[in-house]
């Protein structure tokens, strides 16, 4: 028992004894450095200052503009290594150049290109030369020679003097009436040369020769001389007749005319071939395939500019295809059917043939091919009513009487008349 409170009154002193506070102990004593003596004093020179950065070799953003434009470096040099800078202004000027110069390119070429049609005067842009459109005619009538080669009618053939002559006199035409108009020093218009490459012809007209008085005492003989008379006017120019039913004739680049049968025996008088022939020449002077390979072309660019800036399908791609070609390709294709018919009417005239003849010959076109009302908006060539109509206008059909009264009253009438009295 003593010990237990002798142990709880020691216990009871050191809890009201307060805490000694220690100090704390001293830092550990740092380890004294040796002392190095250099007895050799190396003298190095300063580092070099650090070399400024280059500029960029393309285009450098300035860091302290003039104004709050931006300001670009470009590498060409302005004399003493300095680079000259740029500014969205300058930019602008080069742009504006540029569009000018483009513009005023594009005008150039435009105007440089236009010409007028002959007859109607309406001016028109063509881009394609007259050489290469010859070139072009010359090989797409080869290949139709080729291709209908067994179908060809012999120049000895009736139907094939009949359709040159009336071809002669139509080309007669084309150059009393277009005389001087021609800027390719060609001597005819639109480029187009005295007419016929036809080697028989040419054989007659040697035969002819070589035969002297004798050879001209034979009728026959003499006949061919007045038609090879007659179609010598024809060089540059080929006729061919094709034995077929089909009820057309065309007249390609460089004057390569084509009749079939066909209309020969629905057309009995010389007057309505010469109207449809009249028509296709007009085609050919007045450059219409040219004209709509030229427009095709522009067009063609367009579809391209508006297929690359849009996310059009192929199909839509497709239906605007068909919308150009029912708003812009096919009244543009019309409307040269109509200016073929306005020159082919002048002409006739000019060839000695009434031009009263024409508005007949295409209403019975019409019945034969199947006239309607929606030729007019859906097809490459208007009814036969409204280019019926178009011819009969009074100014028109005027202008047409004034010319045939010229022709009837002596200018060709020697030209024409030995080989109508010979054929």
């Amino acid at each position: 028992m003593n010990c237990l409170k002798n142990s709880c009154s020691v216990l009871s002193r050191l809890i009201r004894r307060k805490a000694a506070v220690c100090a704390p102990p001293p830092p550990p004593a740092q380890a004294a450095r040796p002392r190095c003596y250099n007895t050799l004093r190396v003298l190095r020179p300063p580092p070099p200052p650090p070399r400024a950065k280059a500029p960029a070799r393309w285009y450098h953003q300035n860091t302290t503009p003039r104004r709050q434009d931006q300001v670009v470096t470009r590498p060409t040099r302005n004399g003493g290594g300095s680079y000259r800078q740029w500014s969205e202004d300058d930019w602008d000027r080069k742009l504006t150049a540029a569009v000018l110069l483009s513009g005023g390119t594009v005008i150039a070429i435009y105007f440089g290109n236009l010409e007028k049609a002959p007859f109607t005067n309406r001016s028109r842009f063509i881009i394609l030369t007259t050489k290469y459109e010859r070139k072009l005619g010359e090989s797409m009538f080869t290949e139709l020679k080729e291709k209908l080669e067994s179908k060809i009618l012999p120049p000895d053939d009736p139907q094939s003097v009949r359709v040159r002559r009336i071809s002669s006199e139509i080309v007669q035409a084309v150059h009393r009436s277009l005389a001087g108009t021609n800027d390719d020093g060609e001597g005819a218009a639109c480029g187009y040369g005295d007419i016929s490459a036809d080697l028989t012809i040419k054989n007659r007209d040697a035969e002819a020769h070589r035969g002297g008085d004798e050879a001209m005492a034979n009728d026959e003989l003499r006949n061919r001389v007045m038609t090879a008379r007659a179609t010598s006017l024809l060089d540059g120019w080929e006729v061919i007749v094709v034995k077929d039913n089909m009820i057309n004739a065309m007249c390609g680049p460089g004057g390569k005319i084509v009749v079939y049968t066909g209309l020969l025996d629905e057309f009995k008088e010389d007057a309505e071939v010469a109207t449809v022939l009249g028509h296709e020449v007009g085609h050919a002077i007045a450059r219409h395939s040219a004209e709509k390979a030229t427009t095709h072309l522009w067009l063609l660019i367009v579809k391209i500019a508006i297929y690359m800036s849009t996310d059009m399908s192929r199909r839509d791609m497709r239906d605007l295809s068909n919308m150009f070609d029912l708003f812009l390709s096919l009244p543009f294709s019309r409307r040269m059917e109509m200016e073929a018919d306005h020159i082919g009417l002048m002409l006739l005239a000019a060839a000695g043939y009434d031009p009263r003849v024409a508005p007949g010959v295409y209403e019975k076109l019409g019945k034969v091919s199947g006239d309607s009302v929606l030729r007019n908006y859906l097809s490459t060539h208007p009814s036969s009513k409204k280019r019926s109509q178009n011819l009969s206008q009074e100014q028109i059909m005027n202008k047409a009487l004034e010319l045939y009264k010229e022709f009837s009253t002596g200018q060709g009438n020697e030209e024409r008349s030995p080989v109508d009295s010979g054929i």
